[in-house]
């Protein structure tokens, strides 16, 4: 393994010197309160050249939405549907603003950003059934989106990059809508295996192994679920007939082997993958513009891949 990045350690130092207990010990509401510690690590949101604040539809709950348009081009825009990392559990679009806002600047796509609905009070499938039907939602709108409607994909961080895949799995399962691509960033794609990378990033790598399990906890309603494809993309039997993928990880992830096998399934399926793994990154690293060069080269990243897709 190469060095911890110094600049991951600095975030790290920076979070241990706030105190708190580790996660897993944490109830919910604790956890999501936290989760506002990461502002400061995105730092302060990039001028777009809109911002729309909706409500769209879901299957139980009407969504709220935000909608980036960046500051150049013109529509019909490309889009990327947007699920922040939580863990099926923290966080939210507000908290996620200014990733998104850079995202939409970057690869000049218009941006929807999706609050699904989270867990314990919401477990498996609702997060997912809502991050579908707001997928669902962008195809049905793109004209009166200004998006162009056969350029549309899906991208998440962490759980985000688990509901995204599954999106695209779904769309092929059900003939659903046809994603130009899927982006996931650090996904969980499995429940019940223990990785090396599990181990060797088992504690003060920010997100712990420990902390897997308590996301575990909450999200699933039965042991069951950790099989269902649309909760552990890699436990689905086929990956075939999927969209071009883009897969990030970080070295020192517990999450870092499953995200590489899941990439390793897709091109073995004929699916064409660009898998990058961030040498001396952590978990989260997505979006922490402020603290982390990474961060701005993923942007970079994932700008010059979605230009591959025109």
């Amino acid at each position: 393994m190469t060095a911890l990045d110094p600049q991951a350690a600095a975030v790290l130092a920076r979070l241990a010197a706030n105190g708190g207990r580790p996660l897993h010990e944490q109830t919910p509401a604790e956890a999501r309160l936290g989760a506002y510690g990461f502002l400061e690590l995105f730092g302060p949101g990039e001028q777009v050249a809109s911002v729309e604040h909706r409500f769209i539809p879901g299957p139980t709950a009407d969504l709220p939405v935000r909608i980036y348009t960046p500051l150049t081009g013109c529509a019909p825009f490309p889009a990327l549907v947007s699920f922040h990392g939580s863990g099926f559990v923290i966080s939210n679009i507000g908290v996620f603003d200014a990733p998104n806002r850079a995202l939409a600047n970057r690869t000049g796509c218009i941006v929807v950003a999706v609050n699904y609905q989270k867990a314990p009070e919401h477990r498996f499938p609702v997060p997912f059934d809502d991050a579908y039907a707001a997928t669902q939602w962008v195809f049905d709108h793109a004209a009166e989106l200004g998006v162009d409607a056969v350029r549309i994909g899906v991208i998440g961080d962490s759980a985000g990059g688990t509901l995204a895949t599954a999106i695209c799995l779904k769309a092929r399962d059900h003939d659903g809508p046809l994603l130009i691509c899927q982006i996931m960033i650090h996904p969980p794609t499995q429940w019940d295996d223990v990785t090396p990378s599990m181990i060797d990033n088992a504690e003060g790598m920010l997100l712990e192994t420990a902390g897997l399990r308590w996301f575990a906890q909450q999200y699933l309603r039965t042991a069951a679920d950790a099989g269902d494809p649309y909760a552990a993309p890699l436990r689905a039997p086929s990956l075939a007939g999927l969209p071009p993928a883009m897969v990030v990880t970080a070295e020192y992830d517990p999450l870092r082997d499953e995200g590489e096998q899941y990439a390793e399934r897709l091109r073995a399926a004929g699916v064409r993958v660009v898998a990058k793994r961030f040498d001396g990154m952590i978990h989260g690293f997505y979006g922490m513009s402020a603290v982390l060069d990474a961060a701005n080269e993923l942007f970079d990243d994932i700008a010059a891949f979605v230009r591959t897709l025109d």
